[in-house]
């Protein structure tokens, strides 16, 4: 059963090989992604059972040492989470646009989950560092209250990392602005 989640960002290609072999070795984990990221770094993302996932990460660290630049664990990682990293989650209809953005993969994905699991949002994306500069933002829709607080819960599970690069709610956007054409 996917119900956690565990990611580790490295700033060496050479090494994320290396610690993507060690987390699949530590446990029965499923590989979500194992790849380059903007600039120049290597994200592993895995998940599976609590147990499982902490195991790969404790490995994956391990192996990982001074090249880790950001690493997650999230036990019960919320559903929504899973369709909004691989962008098949449609939205029918979009009421305020909340927006979170990062400057680490690991650090986005927490923002997105504290989200979800604290206001009754919808996760449009979340996006993870490629052809951004390593940042990672995510996108959600809901009644602007909704969004507001899941903003908010979001900044607050990560602040303390330092990689906050901006949040933004806009309470009525433009169907454009959506479609990226504006």
């Amino acid at each position: 059963m996917l119900n956690a989640i565990g990611c580790i960002e490295l700033n060496s290609i050479a090494k994320g090989y290396l610690v993507a072999d060690a987390m699949l070795k530590a446990a029965h984990v499923e590989i979500l992604f194992n790849r380059t990221i903007c600039p120049g770094k290597f994200m592993v993302m895995v998940a599976g059972d609590v147990a499982a996932v902490n195991a790969a990460v404790e490995a994956g660290l391990m192996m990982g040492g001074g090249d880790v630049v950001d690493d997650l664990l999230i036990p019960n990682v919320h559903p929504d989470v899973f369709p909004a990293i691989s962008g098949t989650r449609l939205i029918e209809e979009t009421g305020a646009l909340g927006i979170v953005e990062t400057f680490s993969v690991a650090a986005i994905v927490e923002v997105a989950d504290a989200a979800v699991k604290a206001a009754d949002i919808q996760l449009m994306e979340v996006h993870i560092a490629m052809a951004i500069g390593g940042k990672g933002y995510v996108t959600m829709t809901g009644d602007v209250a909704a969004v507001t607080a899941a903003v908010e819960a979001g900044v607050n599970q990560v602040k303390h990392k330092g990689l906050l690069v901006e949040k933004v709610v806009i309470p009525q956007p433009r169907k454009e602005v959506l479609e990226g054409k504006v």
